[in-house]
């Protein structure tokens, strides 16, 4: 079915990204702003949220002016506005609603709430409107989402459906990351500085332990994190150093592991034709290497710069949901733990 053109005007604040993006038919990417807080939340080695909702005040305005002048665009060339919803920080959250409950108000657009989760797995339709449009994910996918917070396998089989099969029991595989980076005092954000230490280490040398969940789809990676621990306070005490290297290549290779195994298994046993992986951790350079080269199933992973938070892939979604008929009210109200299905 072919759906309707439009340009979306996007804003996501959920977390400590002030981010809009102006994408054209769900997949053309006009422009982009992301002002970032990472070094601001760096200082206290973890993301504050009275900090973020405070900074999303003072940069949501000109990252939106930004957004417009950049796509060289107005709000009279915008057919809608879309806005996370949820999940999130509520004080962020809030920011980014009002900014765009404002600009519909104003300008008379349609509003429309779009999950942060489901943002993510659109971030794969999302191309340059300068480059050559790659093909587009084939439904039925298998989704791996994996993030700070979220770490689930979803069928997707259309547009906007999802069955949500397994998800974390504990900690988010993002999550892990963080926790095992501050165990290394390898800083803030922990995904990228543990993948940096790990370049150098050995991924064998420390036996952590899979937590297979065999007989579910769901996964759980707070053993491993207390693994790490218990290793990091056995070497401490005998030799007051540590192996940094190899402590993080082991670690990352056991999340990978079990993400990797986990998700082809799915892939096989629900019918899918294609992977798509999404979230903050499908930035890692291991994990996306590890799928790419197997050839059983077509892979979609957004750029880089689509994996972290932004707005490009909340106007992706919001596109789908207009296309669709999926229009919000005014009076709608930010949803701090909303889940993707």
């Amino acid at each position: 079915m072919a759906l309707k053109p439009a340009r979306i005007l996007a804003i996501e604040s959920s977390c400590d990204e002030t981010a809009c993006a102006i994408l054209e038919n769900g997949r053309a990417l006009l422009s982009s702003v992301v002002a970032s807080q990472m070094e601001i939340h760096a200082r206290y080695g973890g993301g504050f949220p009275e900090v973020a909702s405070r900074q999303h005040v003072l940069s949501i305005t000109s990252v939106v002016e930004q957004a417009l002048t950049q796509a060289h665009l107005t709000l009279k060339d915008i057919d809608a506005i879309a806005v996370t919803q949820g999940p999130g920080l509520a004080g962020s959250l809030v920011v980014g609603m009002n900014m765009a409950k404002g600009l519909a108000l104003g300008s008379g657009l349609p509003l429309i709430g779009v999950n942060h989760l489901e943002g993510h797995l659109y971030s794969a339709w999302v191309y340059n409107s300068d480059e050559r449009a790659p093909a587009e994910p084939q439904f039925p996918l298998m989704v791996l989402l994996v993030s700070g917070g979220h770490s689930e396998l979803n069928l997707m089989t259309d547009h906007l459906t999802y069955q949500r099969l397994g998800s974390t029991l504990d900690d988010a595989a993002g999550e892990a990351f963080d926790k095992v980076a501050r165990m290394l005092e390898l800083g803030y954000p922990g995904g990228p500085a543990v993948q940096k230490a790990a370049e150098e280490g050995d991924p064998n040398r420390f036996k952590f332990p899979r937590a297979w969940l065999d007989g579910t789809w769901d996964f759980s990676f707070s053993g491993l994190k207390t693994s790490v621990l218990y290793e990091v306070r056995e070497l401490q005490k005998k030799s007051g150093s540590l192996p940094v290297a190899d402590l993080a290549a082991s670690f990352q290779k056991a999340v990978i592991d079990v993400l990797y195994k986990k998700t082809m298994d799915a892939a096989r046993e629900f019918g899918a034709k294609e992977i798509l992986i999404a979230g903050g951790v499908s930035a890692n350079r291991p994990l996306r290497q590890i799928f790419k080269a197997q050839t059983e199933f077509p892979v979609h992973i957004p750029p880089l710069s689509l994996c972290t938070d932004n707005a490009a892939m909340i106007a992706s979604a919001g596109y789908y949901r207009f296309a669709l008929g999926h229009i919000s009210q005014l009076d709608m109200d930010v949803l701090p733990t909303w889940p993707l299905s």
